[in-house]
């Protein structure tokens, strides 16, 4: 499988099947934000986590696709921060061990510098 250069998430997923994501509840669209209410449950008074990332395994509602061929998220523009924060490894010249953490969980190797 070869990774798109530009953006290699295109075809990996593997940090939305894997990582817990949490967020302010300020971000939702009744609190004035972004991301949709009906994609979140409540975590603690002040934080809401995207909805089925706290599954074992987990995988978030907004990932369509199959894992490691071809993925994207159904909320793109109206996602959390933590999701609009986290950069694949190499990419933008961040190194992320996390991406190649996640990425090693479902048989992908590692993105390169």
């Amino acid at each position: 499988m070869a990774e798109d250069k530009l953006d290699p998430c295109i075809s990996c997923g593997a940090c939305c099947a894997s990582l817990h994501v949490s967020f302010h509840r300020s971000q939702l669209v009744s609190e004035g934000g972004c991301v949709p209410d009906a994609l979140a449950d409540d975590e603690t008074g002040e934080t809401c986590r995207m909805r089925g990332t706290d599954r074992s395994p987990p995988r978030c509602v907004a990932l369509v696709g199959k894992i490691g061929e071809s993925v994207r998220c159904g909320i793109y523009e109206f996602r959390p921060d933590p999701c609009r924060e986290f950069a694949p490894h190499g990419v933008f010249g961040i190194l992320n061990s996390e991406c190649s953490r996640v990425r090693q969980r479902y048989g992908l190797p590692p993105l390169s510098k």
